[in-house]
């Protein structure tokens, strides 16, 4: 009786929360099959000065699906940007959710693999590094430092970084990063569908001025007694201990036999420190009963702060883009999705991502292993390593030749 009381309730729950991920809003989605180049535009920004890089349409060199394609860099030192247009809208009143999946193929030292999101009436074909942009996700790295994902909100025509530090993946296999913005100006951000940072826009952007400051006319009480420890006034100095010699005469010294008192002086033992000198003396310390605690200057208002309730809303989002430049090319985007529900991202990142990850690891490790093999085969220590050996084979052999000529004479010899 339990499990049927149990299977409509879950089977409910499943169908509710199918019925969510119907009804979620879904303003662009990019898988990038067939006729992907139609819906994104190759800009022409870098193109004179032949510094504009080209777009691989491939699955890359390991993956879980060879049929599940990305568009991927495919110069070195190039300057990358492509972009994709979608019906215009607000995320006023509403989650918006900005998603795709990002692989640096080539083991990235320095570059980044992060998408933007523009607003407005944008050119294209010139779209580039100077084009203002509202949203910036993705992860960044360079060299040792710099391990981390950015997420850039611009207010009032100002880009803000975020101020927490949240760690980017740094292996060669596929990552989904996952943005969320809601309405109550809270956020998320996720790698692989598991949430590494959240927080406010309030207080981990500066978009805003702060609603508290510290009073400035604030001044710190004359009587206030910041000093956690004091003296101990009980404590006295024990007699004699200025007597105390910081060194004395080693007890162990001997004079040296050839030492003569007449040239050399009368003998003194060097010597060595005191083990009974503790230094000058100080009263120990007490904790000190009248201590007021480290004094902070009180809150107050800002008077700068005007709040906006609307911090969080980006009124005009009309485009995707990703705008690089990368010194070693080989970075692979795909599943790209924006919507107002968090949960149909969750999904699609699964049904990827999250089908084929083992797969995709497997395929990198063969391919490792193969890189490795080829290595050693072409490995210079290895092939000199091989000479010597031939090199000692072919004299073994001559020796082992002369040896059995010089039998050979010696068994003629005695046959005559």
């Amino acid at each position: 009786m339990a499990i049927r009381v149990r299977h409509p309730n879950l089977r409910s729950l499943i169908l509710l929360s199918l019925l969510a991920i119907a009804s979620a809003k879904v303003f662009f989605e990019e898988r990038f099959d067939d006729g992907w180049e139609n819906r994104w535009v190759k800009s022409e920004w870098k193109k004179d000065e032949n510094l504009a890089g080209e777009w691989n349409y491939t699955s890359g060199q390991w993956n879980g699906d060879a049929t599940d394609k990305g568009i991927q860099t495919s110069e070195d030192y190039r300057f990358y940007a492509i972009s994709a247009e979608f019906p215009e809208f607000s995320n006023k009143d509403n989650t918006l959710v900005f998603q795709f999946s990002v692989k640096h193929e080539q083991k990235l030292d320095c570059g980044g693999g992060y998408m933007k999101l523009l607003s407005g009436d944008v050119d294209q074909k010139k779209f580039g590094g100077d084009t203002p942009y509202s949203i910036m996700f993705g992860p960044d790295i360079c060299g040792y430092s710099t391990k981390k994902v950015h997420a850039i909100l611009t207010y009032n025509d100002t880009n803000q970084l975020i101020k927490k530090d949240v760690p980017c993946e740094t292996d060669q296999l596929t990552h989904v990063y996952t943005f969320i913005i809601r309405p109550d100006a809270t956020y998320s951000i996720l790698i692989d569908n598991v949430e590494k940072q959240t927080g406010s826009l309030y207080t981990d952007w500066d978009l805003l001025p702060p609603k508290k400051i510290k009073d400035p006319e604030a001044k710190k009480p004359e009587d206030w007694d910041d000093k956690e420890f004091i003296p101990d006034p009980e404590d006295k100095k024990p007699e004699g201990y200025d007597d105390i010699q910081k060194e004395i005469p080693d007890s162990d010294a001997k004079k040296p036999e050839d030492w003569d008192d007449e040239e050399d002086g009368e003998w003194t033992a060097p010597t060595i420190a005191n083990p009974e000198y503790k230094g000058p003396w100080k009263p120990k310390k007490i904790k000190n009963p009248n201590y007021s605690g480290k004094w902070k200057a009180p809150l107050i208002d800002n008077p700068e702060f005007k709040d906006d309730p609307e911090i969080y809303v980006f009124p005009k989002l009309k485009y995707v883009g990703i705008e690089l430049w990368q010194v070693k090319s080989g970075t692979l985007f795909d599943n790209v999705v924006i919507t107002d529900d968090p949960e149909y991202a969750k999904q699609l990142a699964e049904e990827t991502w999250g089908k084929q990850k083992d797969a995709e690891k497997a395929a990198f490790e063969e391919a490792e292993k193969k890189k490795e093999e080829e290595e050693s085969k072409d490995d210079p220590v290895d092939s000199d390593a091989e000479e010597d050996d031939e090199d000692a084979d072919e004299a073994s052999n001559d020796t082992d030749a002369e040896s059995k000529t010089e039998t050979d004479k010696e068994d003629v010899h005695d046959e005559l």
